[in-house]
């Protein structure tokens, strides 16, 4: 196996792989071999489930080569992975396979100054590596020996040097002795292998102490972000980088680092210090550090994690990156019937905004071309903005601009602008963070949008299942609440109903549907539908209950129901309740005496369907308050159901029977918090001479 990874590698041109092994009938890729880097390189890819927005995942799943070009092209298709290795580096993922089975994938890396396309070689090498690897993946499986995950992905050692005589170690070491300044070398893992007398001099340690050393934890001093952000660089993008770093107290020194597949050679000379930049001017500026852009990174991703609407998205991004950045205003976009359409904002006034706002799309604004295009764009000077889009006017007092895409499932859904009241260049690193920080929010926006509109038809849905009014009885006071749930899309299955059966009858019906979704609110209108049609064919509260039962089985939701329903006749002043499985509810006299009704509860609806469900006649004496209720005005965790229900009833007994909205007003605003949602129905027969 070591050799074929090895030959892919060569053959190819690759000086990075990685390969992936696939158990049978598994649903994860797990890490198996790395070669020409550390495996700590790969730490956050040990394991890649097949649906994750990785290159590799995506080649298994689709079963072929995949190639991503460079550091923007894999910021715009893959923002998570291009964040964590935020550096300039081409990559190709396939699948291994033998005849039959997918055994894994490859992944194999190349340096970023690697040509945009792969050529016909170096695919027909990938190709031919991956079937070899297959057929050995394949072989190891039908001797009963296959490659399975462990806690440790082997680590092919780097090619071997070639060996020079005494005399010529002698002679190198001389030369070195001579260059102005100092030099060390590092290995793949970043430790120090040899360092000269000057260098150590000048970093002010022992040479006996930094060989095999890490140099951010020999010397407390590099335990700077940029130390270890460019040693990564250097290793992942095999290009040349340096930075500039203070040995306290004031002695400032440059290191710039030259990597190959064997390891990094470093060389030392004291330096000014820097006036901008921590890097010298003769490598590429770098952007954000790795370790800043992480940290950034974990703080947008949990809050875009936790984003439920659009308004939030808008929010949490300006919240996050603005202070992140440095960038001073911040406007997302999207396009809406042909018009742009401003999402939100912030830095900006909201009456430039509102001129914005509705305008027809042209290509002549630079956030509609990158809506359209998904090509983001960077601008470090308003000349540089106008050279590119003559016709725009200097309207917001700002002086630098990137205009990125928001990316979801591959196509440009918005855009975000970001702004700065000063000039700022935006070298290759920072372009590649920012597009891919903005595709982490293009994904946010997209999740929030499909929620806003799933919220939207939720709650119109459960509005037009509700009761809009209830019928006016005489002799009959009433007040109803509705609460919805504070989670999921904050709708829910319970439902109230009162309805006149007769000149001097009605009934009133309480019930919860399991679940907090769309299929409860649909539920919940099936029941209160069929309730409704079995009170009015005159059935009493048992066989309403039982009929409802039976129609719910046959309807087979997968969703139970509570309910109570209770037969109200006002001549008499006499009321007849059943209950499946629902709270008990509560009868407050004038005297403010509080009557738990308990009675024997049959099943839930839509379990059995020869349940039955007793009945229970009390008296309505005048003055007297019937409180129906669901379990969401009682339960809280912890807290023990009939405890609650006492709890209830004292705080019935003490509120004002001569004014129902205030009644149910206090009862609402004294349940636990709402996780659940909350129907409340009171009923109070008046006196006879009101």
């Amino acid at each position: 196996m070591d050799t074929a990874m090895a030959a892919v590698m060569r053959e190819s041109g690759a000086f990075g792989g990685l390969l992936y092994v696939l158990p049978p009938r598994g649903n994860a890729l797990w890490l198996a071999m790395v070669a020409g880097a550390p495996h700590e390189i790969a730490a956050s890819w040990r394991r890649v489930a097949l649906t994750d927005p990785v290159p590799v995942a995506d080649a298994v799943r689709e079963r072929r080569l995949l190639w991503i070009g460079g550091q923007e092209e894999m910021a715009r298709r893959y923002p998570r992975a291009a964040l964590v290795l935020p550096y300039d580096f081409a990559l190709s993922a396939a699948p291994v396979a033998s005849s039959t089975t997918v055994h894994g994938g490859l992944v194999l890396l190349w340096p970023g100054s690697h040509s945009p396309q792969l050529s016909p070689d170096e695919r027909d090498a990938i190709e031919t590596g991956c079937r070899r690897l297959g057929s050995l993946l394949q072989q190891a499986a039908d001797r009963g020996e296959p490659l399975l995950p462990s806690d440790r992905p082997r680590t092919l050692p780097p090619p071997a040097g070639r060996t020079v005589s005494p005399a010529e170690a002698t002679a190198v070491a001389a030369f070195l002795d001579r260059l102005p300044g100092g030099a060390c070398a590092l290995d793949l893992n970043g430790r120090i292998t040899f360092i000269t007398p000057a260098a150590a001099d000048l970093v002010g340690a022992d040479p006996a102490d930094l060989v095999g050393a890490l140099p951010w934890e020999a010397l407390p001093w590099m335990d700077v972000p940029q130390v270890e952000d460019r040693y990564r660089a250097a290793l992942v993008s095999r290009q040349a980088q340096a930075f500039t770093v203070l040995r306290p107290p004031d002695v400032w020194l440059s290191f710039e680092l030259y990597p190959d597949s064997s390891g990094i050679s470093v060389r030392i000379r004291g330096s000014n210090p820097p006036k901008d930049a921590p890097v010298s001017p003769s490598v590429p500026a770098a952007g954000p550090s790795r370790a800043t852009v992480l940290y950034h990174l974990m703080h947008l991703a949990a809050t875009l994690t936790e984003a439920a609407g659009v308004k939030d998205v808008v929010e949490q991004t300006a919240d996050q990156l603005l202070p992140a950045l440095g960038a001073q205003g911040m406007v997302m976009m999207t396009a809406e019937d042909g018009r742009l359409k401003i999402l939100g904002h912030q830095g900006y006034s909201a009456a430039l905004m509102e001129s914005f706002d509705g305008i027809p799309l042209s290509l002549d604004i630079p956030a509609v071309t990158v809506l359209t295009t998904g090509t983001p764009s960077f601008f470090a000077s308003f000349a540089e903005l106008q050279r590119a889009y003559p016709t725009t006017v200097h309207e917001d007092g700002m002086a630098a601009w990137a205009f990125l895409p928001l990316i979801a499932s591959g196509r440009p859904i918005g855009s975000l602008l970001l702004a700065y009241n000063r000039p700022h260049t935006f070298p290759p690193g920072e372009r590649a963070v920012l597009t891919s920080l903005a595709g982490l929010v293009g994904q946010a926006l997209d999740r929030a949008r499909l929620y806003d509109t799933q919220y939207e038809v939720a709650h119109r849905l459960q509005a037009a299942l509700l009761p809009h009014t209830l019928p006016r009885i005489p002799g009959l006071q009433v007040a109803a609440r509705y609460l919805p749930a504070a989670r999921g899309l904050g709708i829910g299955g319970d439902f109230y109903d009162l309805i006149r059966l007769s000149e001097h009858t009605a009934a009133a019906t309480i019930g919860d549907v399991q679940g907090h979704n769309v299929d409860a609110a649909a539920l919940m209108g099936q029941v209160r539908t069929a309730v409704h049609a079995y009170a009015t064919a005159g059935a009493p509260p048992n066989h309403v209950l039982a009929a409802t039962n039976r129609l719910l089985i046959d309807l087979d939701p997968g969703l139970f129901t509570s309910c109570v329903y209770t037969h109200l006749d006002l001549a008499r002043r006499r009321a007849c309740l059943a209950t499946a499985g629902h709270p008990p509810p509560l009868l407050r006299h004038a005297d403010g005496r509080i009557e738990v009704l308990h009675v024997s509860p049959g099943l839930l609806l839509g379990i059995d369907p020869d349940a039955r469900y007793p009945t229970l006649e009390f008296a309505l004496p005048p003055g007297c308050v019937l409180a129906l209720y669901t379990d969401g005005l009682v339960e809280a965790p912890g807290v023990d159901p009939d405890d609650a229900t006492a709890a209830l009833a004292g705080l019935l007994e003490h509120t004002d029977p001569t004014d129902l909205d205030a009644m149910a007003d206090t009862l609402i605003r004294h349940a636990p918090a709402p996780g659940d949602d909350i129907a409340l129905l009171l009923l109070c027969l008046q006196q006879a001479s009101d």
